[in-house]
């Protein structure tokens, strides 16, 4: 499975427990736009509760009853996701919907808690947690310290590596489309496409038919941390 062994944080499982969690799991299969699980779900010990993505991709979202949509992040190949419910034992917080046909590795409550008893992969969904937690932080201080367009710039580089991926090795080009990443960051289409706009005047992104290229990253990232934008000081004479 290749495409978790290039998963950061599979490739920090023991060989036993990254083992252990690929034989315990099955495979399935999903269409585009199928439901993979609902939030307010509860979970079954035999159901389908951690899953892999494999191939393709899931969407994972909050949906209010009056139809509205906030996009939380896209998974990628390698990654795992489900955990929470199965930690506290409470309804699923979100919903996970495929956009397109995704393969996905699936193991059950059962087998889940069974693979908690190994001090090993306890210790390995912890981190997997807190790192999610750190994401969960930085984006709420995204919104709440930065400006529109340091947040469009903050979440173009966190796409680079994969969003919940935190790969190291981050790429250039951004598949993600401009509705989606609107939709991450609560703006409009015409505010994203403005903000992008600017990033463009400034050459550190260009617009692609289908994807975004990061042509600049560290220009990027000065923008994402406003830098560009603080009063020069003077320097003592």
């Amino acid at each position: 499975m290749n495409v978790f062994a290039e998963n950061p944080w599979f490739q920090r499982l023991p060989p036993a427990e990254a083992d252990a969690l690929l034989c315990a799991a099955t495979p399935k299969q999903l269409s585009q736009g199928e439901l993979l699980y609902r939030q307010g779900d509860m979970i079954g010990p035999s159901q389908a509760a951690f899953f892999g993505v494999v191939r393709g991709m899931l969407k994972l979202c909050i949906l209010h009853p009056d139809g509205n949509e906030a996009i939380l992040t896209i998974t990628e190949p390698g990654n795992w996701v489900g955990e929470v419910a199965l930690l506290d034992g409470m309804r699923r917080a979100n919903t996970a919907i495929a956009p397109v046909e995704t393969e996905l590795l699936a193991v059950s409550a059962r087998k889940f808690d069974e693979l908690m008893q190994r001090a090993s992969f306890a210790h390995a969904i912890a981190r997997l947690v807190a790192g999610r937690l750190r994401m969960t932080y930085g984006l709420m201080s995204d919104s709440a310290l930065h400006s529109t367009q340091e947040r469009v710039a903050r979440r173009l580089l966190l796409l680079a590596r994969g969003d919940m991926t935190e790969s190291g090795d981050p790429r250039n080009i951004i598949t993600t489309s401009q509705e989606t990443l609107a939709m991450m960051l609560s703006i409009s289409r015409p505010t994203l496409n403005r903000e992008l706009q600017a990033l463009v005047k400034l050459g550190a992104i260009a617009l692609r038919y289908g994807h975004i290229e990061i042509r600049n990253p560290a220009l990027l990232q000065q923008e994402g941390e406003g830098a560009a934008h603080l009063p020069q000081r003077s320097r003592p004479a």
